[in-house]
């Protein structure tokens, strides 16, 4: 189920849908492939709106998914791709065969991520199989209410959910496949993805795929 997925580093993420590649927020890339059917952006922050990094994944063909209120700063990447399509909140979208569903990912008490900024997670739907990025978010009404097959969660803390906090939404949400994400890298250590596995319950498979 997870063999076509790849974590790098922060929510930095390949997954492959037969031979369409499909980049989310890439970030620290070290390598240019420059093969992307599609950039999914989940928010504008520098780890996840990355230019330089968009550069090494785009291709003439691509397109670029983006919040709606990125609109004018995805410009600066404009030239790297074919279109730019932009999403909203809660909505659900096909753009050249591929399905998603946008998830509303925001802060909760914090500013770091408010809600009215408009970010999102994504519901990738590929092969039957409902894969969420949470994005950058806490344990919110509307992740809870997610249903995915895999949950690729952030479990650094400060800026997001912590270990503990992630994997209390796992346990209500269900999936069948665990991933931590954005930890060890400014925020969390690598011991985070540790703690996060050992409070998801047992009926659910962790796998910690964090390259670098």
């Amino acid at each position: 189920m997870t063999k076509d997925i790849e974590l790098f580093t922060q929510n930095s993420i390949k997954i492959m849908e037969g031979d369409r590649r499909i980049y989310i927020d890439p970030f620290q890339m070290r390598r240019e492939p420059q093969n992307a059917d599609f950039i999914l952006i989940t928010h504008d922050h520098y780890d996840h709106f990355s230019p330089r990094d968009i550069a090494k994944v785009a291709s003439p063909s691509s397109i670029l998914v983006v919040p709606e209120t990125m609109e004018e700063k995805a410009k600066e990447v404009e030239r790297m791709v074919a279109k730019i399509q932009t999403v909203r909140p809660g909505e659900e979208y096909t753009f050249n065969g591929l399905r998603l569903e946008t998830v509303p990912a925001y802060n909760i008490g914090r500013a770091f991520h408010p809600k009215e900024a408009g970010w999102v997670g994504y519901v990738v739907i590929i092969a039957g199989q409902r894969i969420y990025i949470a994005g950058d978010t806490d344990e919110t009404a509307e992740a809870l209410n997610v249903i995915c097959d895999v949950a690729m969660v952030p479990v650094g803390g400060t800026y997001t959910m912590d270990a503990r906090e992630a994997a209390r939404l796992v346990n209500q949400i269900r999936p069948k496949v665990a991933i931590p994400t954005h930890y060890g890298n400014g925020v969390g250590t690598k011991a985070a993805a540790d703690i996060f596995r050992e409070h998801v319950d047992l009926s659910i498979k962790v796998e910690v795929k964090m390259m670098y």
